[in-house]
């Protein structure tokens, strides 16, 4: 029995394109706060707490009569446009989301049908909270390092409207109490979006950007502190940001012959500033290396890495070093390292 990280490395596998895609709808931190002003008047709360708190001072919502599994398959499409990837050569789509409409069948198979893959591709979805899209990656690469597949790809498609509108309208009644808010503050940091990456072997295409490996860890004794629906998301906030970092910290610990100290970019699932900048804190990490897109994006779920990553491509050069760093509800944590 080991009390250290699951260590994993690749030694045939490469990111093709990452690409992000921006739900269209802008809400403000200001617009809720009106929302819930009467309800912070009668329970003596003061206004502004997901910007001063959270920092997040707005986030995104898809238009009416669009999903979350319709902006995942827009997004699939981009990337496997991007990558210069035929739809019919693609082996497995893993869809990462956390939002779903039902129980059964997968999501996966209504973007599958979307970007009229082939009936050869496998198609499924992986659910890990937050989590989702790293672990979407991993299992991808073994395949691809196994040769099963040529191309993989992985998406997420998240949508918060509502939930969020559901939040507002039960804490508005008069009976909601402190607790209450404070108990589903969380919910209200979320943001809609979506990604989507294309996986192949390396040096199978000309521009790709090679999967190293990583480590990943579990805390599972924290799995009630973060606990949601399709209308409620019930979180102890401070719980939850306690954990985590401890978390992330054990894990940093115990990264043996990893040496990630000086990386050119930290891509971490965007969740608050309080959490960004405890384990920006507790790692010893570069801020100037660790970019923000939550204060106007919100936390967009599994898809909030990959967005940040693809926003951020632009600026990496051959060779640069990134590790992109994930905690999901539950907990479980992961590392990975891509040379760009």
């Amino acid at each position: 029995m080991t009390h250290g990280n699951a260590e994993y490395r690749y030694a045939n596998t490469a990111i093709l394109s990452v690409t992000a895609l921006e739900a269209p709808v802008i809400v403000t931190s200001d617009q809720f706060d009106e929302h819930l002003s009467e309800t912070f008047r009668r329970l003596r709360m003061r206004p502004g707490m997901l910007q001063r708190i959270a920092g997040v001072q707005e986030r995104r919502w898809w238009p009416e009569g669009f999903g979350f599994a319709d902006a995942a398959a827009t997004a699939g499409a981009k990337a496997l446009s991007e990558a210069g990837v035929d739809a019919r050569d693609v082996g497995l789509l893993i869809n990462t989301s956390v939002s779903r409409a039902y129980l059964e069948p997968s999501t996966a198979v209504a973007i599958h049908h979307a970007l009229d893959l082939p009936p050869s591709a496998l198609n499924f979805d992986i659910a890990n909270a937050c989590l989702g899209f790293v672990n979407g990656i991993q299992v991808a690469a073994n395949m691809i390092d196994a040769g099963q597949i040529r191309y993989a790809l992985i998406v997420a498609g998240e949508s918060s409207r509502a939930a969020q509108q559901t939040t507002i309208e039960r804490l508005r009644r008069a009976d909601s109490t402190r607790d209450d808010v404070r108990e589903q503050f969380a919910t209200l940091t979320l943001g809609s979006g979506a990604a989507a990456m294309v996986l192949a072997a390396a040096g199978s295409h000309h521009q790709e950007h090679r999967l190293i490996g990583g480590v990943s860890r579990a805390a599972t004794q924290h799995h009630e502190l973060c606990v949601g629906d399709n209308t409620r998301m019930r979180t102890d906030a401070k719980g939850l940001l306690d954990a985590g970092v401890g978390l992330a910290e054990a894990t940093w610990a115990h990264a043996g012959s990893w040496d990630w100290q000086n990386m050119d970019l930290y891509v971490m699932h965007q969740v608050s500033a309080a959490h960004t900048r405890s384990v920006v804190r507790r790692l010893g990490l570069d801020p100037r290396r660790v970019p923000e897109t939550f204060p106007l994006w919100g936390n967009v779920g599994p898809a909030s890495l990959p967005m940040t990553l693809a926003h951020h491509a632009g600026s990496l050069h051959s060779g640069d070093r990134v590790l992109c760093m994930g905690v999901g509800s539950g907990l479980n944590t992961c590392a990975l390292e891509v040379v760009w």
